[in-house]
């Protein structure tokens, strides 16, 4: 089957499956939760096989453009919920996480990398990337948990909350998973700052003088949070703002980087 047909079955099993994660907020009859997890388990299939068939196979070319960033991190929020899902209550994070991974995979098809002709990346490079491409995707989630966790707060004081508990843990578990969320990704990150530290050399040829920056100040913000959690019991709304604010730094870091030197200044890092 043509990778256009697939993607196109693949943003249908998107759609579907973030309709029935959503069709249970409302204290209605219960659909099974195995059908919208197995749904979405049909998508990401579909989805990993056109990345396969789009990516380049010429010279083990790695190079990993703004379009296909994000679909690869969509992908990898999406799958993460996925797989945790049957042991945790994360799977409210579908409503959020599979359409990301839905624009995603049409970016990737409407708009595909140019052909850059970069060198082939080595191993090391790999390595960066792959665990930064991890910890994004991990604290993406955490930033869609942060904003559950604030919608939530919020509607729990103007008392108009109305949705399925079942389907929605209590305020204290969320705020646990948002924490859980924040602890692993932060480490990820660190490890791809240590990373580009040992493997990257010429920071200013590659145009990532501003990424390291950014990235080095949604990292302080993460281990502030982290550090204000154990040391001041920090919470609610602060714990919120804070995971949003890292996020959106690392938002311009990687992605807002990337979107401005390729398809602006018209460069590739």
């Amino acid at each position: 089957m043509h990778p256009t047909a697939l993607a196109i079955c693949a943003l249908i099993a998107y759609a579907l499956g973030a309709w029935w994660s959503a069709s249970g907020l409302r204290a209605r009859p219960q659909r099974p939760p195995w059908a919208g997890l197995a749904t979405a388990a049909v998508a990401l299939l579909l989805h990993g096989w056109v990345l396969f068939h789009a990516w380049p196979g010429e010279n083990n070319d790695w190079q990993i453009g703004f379009t296909r960033a994000l679909s690869l991190v969509g992908a990898l929020m999406a799958l993460l919920v996925v797989l945790c899902s049957p042991f945790s209550r994360v799977r409210v994070l579908l409503i959020a996480a599979l359409p990301i991974a839905a624009v995603g995979l049409a970016a990737a098809v409407i708009w595909p990398e140019q052909d850059t002709r970069s060198a082939a990346f080595d191993w090391r490079i790999q390595v960066h990337v792959g665990i930064a491409l991890a910890a994004y995707s991990v604290l993406s989630l955490a930033a869609l948990q942060a904003a559950f966790l604030g919608i939530t707060d919020i509607a729990l004081k103007q008392r108009r909350l109305n949705w399925e508990p079942r389907f929605f843990p209590p305020l204290s578990s969320m705020e646990q998973l948002l924490f859980q969320l924040i602890i692993a990704g932060f480490t990820l990150l660190t490890l791809t700052i240590l990373a580009g530290l040992l493997f990257i050399h010429d920071w200013f040829a590659q145009h990532l003088i501003h990424k390291t920056v950014l990235t080095i100040a949604a990292w302080l913000i993460f281990g502030g949070l982290l550090y204000g959690r154990w040391r001041y019991g920090w919470r609610g709304m602060r714990a919120v703002r804070l995971t949003l604010a890292g996020m959106a730094l690392l938002l311009l870091a990687f992605f807002g980087s990337k979107f401005v030197l390729e398809h602006i200044l018209k460069r590739y890092a």
